[in-house]
């Protein structure tokens, strides 16, 4: 297949394809949206982030018990949180609860700079996974 005059044009002057500054919604009945936040951690010992995405730190509040914050605030709280972690090796039924204290069991309320989750078994309590994935959308 033979090079265009303008692709050899456009190599040979050292142009470079633009990068995206902004992203829009998807056209189509179906819109499609991105994430605003991302994180994956380790839950146990020393609290680390592996990876992230506008999340600045998180903070440790017990076993189990974890605040995300976010390095850029969100426009408004009114956000969804998806949570997944590891299993402690021991039970089964994991799941992750959002916007709840794991000592009291009371609903915190969600903020533009921060989100709190818990990470527990089923009819044990709560526990710190190895590995907890946590996604922003709005």
């Amino acid at each position: 297949m033979a090079i265009s005059k303008i692709e050899t044009d456009s190599l040979a002057s050292g142009l470079v394809a633009p990068t995206a500054t902004a992203l829009t919604t998807a056209s189509g009945s179906a819109p499609s949206y991105s994430a605003r936040a991302w994180v994956n951690f380790n839950g146990t010992g020393t609290v680390a982030i592996r990876a992230s995405g506008n999340v600045s730190s998180i903070t440790d509040n017990g076993t189990g018990d974890y605040t995300v914050n976010f390095a850029t605030a969100l426009a408004d709280a009114n956000y969804s949180m998806n949570v997944t972690c590891s299993s402690n090796g021991t039970n089964n039924f994991i799941g992750a609860t959002v916007f709840t204290n794991a000592s009291t069991g009371a609903n915190v309320t969600p903020t533009t700079s921060a989100a709190r989750l818990n990470a527990g078994v089923y009819g044990v309590g709560t526990f710190d996974p190895t590995y907890l994935q946590v996604s922003v959308f709005r």
